[in-house]
């Protein structure tokens, strides 16, 4: 058992070091991509909270790579100080040394499934937030905020806080023979018990003759995007905890639009636990397999090329099932069943 623990720790720690190295990475690219959108009020401060609040996001998109390389890198430095061997001659076998190298990416998912349903659609929508409060007096409204489509009504939000708070709306309404009948703008949108309340706006109305434009300060806007839907639509599909996801799927089916993308997504959170362990398999063993006699930095360089090719195959898979028509369970579930079932393969031949 200690021999299991020493194992269990060695392989933890290296996941966590890979996840800080991979992770710092990508936060310096981040900040660097946002150098370019620095003037008026967005200032480096603000490139800097934007891209550390969306770290939790940042931090699930990486936990399989993260699991592949680091299980490479830490059964790779127990098998180069020939500590694995001297596990074996003591008498624990390959699965047992599998099973322990195993249990800490266990862990590591865990993490990722509470992250990415609790903390990270809450962090990522700050971010987008504030970013869009920021960049909103010197940014064209084709270039920040959000587009939605509700029946024959087509709706853009300048930003939108955490509390359902909406600013800068506009909507255009047509009819069915896609004429354009009335556009709506208001400077603010709130929610009162069960409607939304626009503020301070202007609303044409496009006759065959004349155009009336009336003036409001307050008026009620019927709609059926609720401030929960609303926090959904703010993000990226990725972005959306499970609950989420099957939630706006089920209100764009009942609006009569195209909800694949929401699924495929679906499909591929639900199953990102199978594909970690399907990695780790990989890396487990390709450590006892073809690598045994390797050196560290060519195993590291065999993990991240792997999981690159596991990352492209993901990215090709999930658009191609939207363009052909196949199901998304298909392009989700297959990566990870050819790297588990590689995985087995290769650990077999080495028990």
């Amino acid at each position: 058992m200690r021999m299991g623990g020493y194992v269990a720790r060695t392989v933890g720690g290296a996941l966590l070091l890979v996840m800080l190295v991979i992770l710092g990475l990508d936060v310096i690219a981040a900040v660097v991509d946002q150098l370019d959108d620095l003037q008026g009020g967005y200032t480096f401060v603000h490139a800097l909270t934007y891209v550390g609040l969306s770290v939790p996001a940042r931090l699930y998109e990486y936990l399989p790579f993260v699991a592949l390389v680091g299980c490479l890198a830490g059964l790779g430095a127990l098998a180069g100080s020939s500590e694995l061997v001297a596990m074996r001659a003591a008498g624990m076998s390959v699965l047992r040394l599998s099973a322990h190298a195993i249990h800490p990416a266990l862990w590591l998912t865990l993490l990722g499934l509470v992250v990415a349903e609790f903390v990270a659609p809450h962090t990522q929508q700050l971010a987008d937030s504030y970013r869009a409060q920021a960049l909103r007096e010197v940014a064209s409204r084709v270039e920040t905020g959000l587009w939605h489509r509700e029946g024959q009504h087509f709706i853009h939000f300048d930003a939108v806080q955490p509390d359902g708070e909406l600013y800068g709306i506009t909507v255009y309404r047509f009819d069915e023979r896609r004429r354009l009948e009335s556009s709506l703008v208001a400077a603010r949108a709130s929610w009162q018990e069960d409607r939304w309340e626009l503020r301070d706006g202007r609303e044409a109305r496009f006759g065959d003759e004349e155009v009336r434009v009336e003036r409001f300060d307050r008026q009620p806007w019927e709609v059926a995007l609720t401030p929960e839907l609303l926090r959904l639509v703010l993000l990226d599909p990725t972005d959306l905890p499970i609950s989420g996801l099957h939630r706006y799927a089920g209100y764009l089916a009942a609006q009569g639009l195209d909800d694949s993308e929401y699924r495929l997504v679906l499909w591929t959170r639900l199953l990102q636990p199978l594909a970690i362990m399907g990695l780790v398999l990989l890396a487990v063993s390709f450590v006892f397999g073809p690598l045994r006699e390797a050196t560290m930095g060519y195993r590291v360089f065999v993990g991240v090329l792997v999981g690159v090719v596991f990352n492209t195959s993901q990215d090709m898979l999930g658009p191609a099932s939207l363009v052909f028509g196949f199901p998304p369970l298909l392009a989700a579930l297959l990566p990870a069943l050819v790297s588990g079932g590689a995985g087995l393969v290769l650990l077999r031949r080495a028990v």
